[in-house]
């Protein structure tokens, strides 16, 4: 199966910034289907990125994030080569992770 997560790291200087984008429906909860019945909660709880094994990004999020989310941020440190592993777990059990080099 392809992974859900793609995501671009490219390193600056003294800092790495990096940009996510994950498919997932992240399913409020409080949302009808087309007969009316609630669509049930299916969102990501949990985001974690790490670089050359240590963390370096974790979010914790819930229903109120929108589909298919879009994640940017920066951290001291990385370079050229270095490997990212990013990952996710849902309120479902599900999750997935890959590995990027940084560019």
């Amino acid at each position: 199966m392809a992974s859900t997560i793609r995501v671009r790291a490219v390193a600056h200087g003294e800092s790495t910034e990096v940009q996510s984008l994950i498919q997932h429906p992240m399913d409020s909860g409080f949302v009808k289907d087309k007969d009316g019945k609630l669509i049930p909660p299916h969102y990501i709880e949990t985001v974690t990125f790490d670089w050359n094994g240590k963390r370096v990004f974790t979010a914790f999020w819930g229903p109120a994030v929108s589909k298919d989310p879009y994640l940017k941020f920066s951290f001291k440190g990385g370079k050229k080569g270095d490997t990212l592993k990013i990952g996710w777990s849902d309120n479902e059990g599900k999750s997935d992770e890959t590995m990027a080099t940084i560019l």
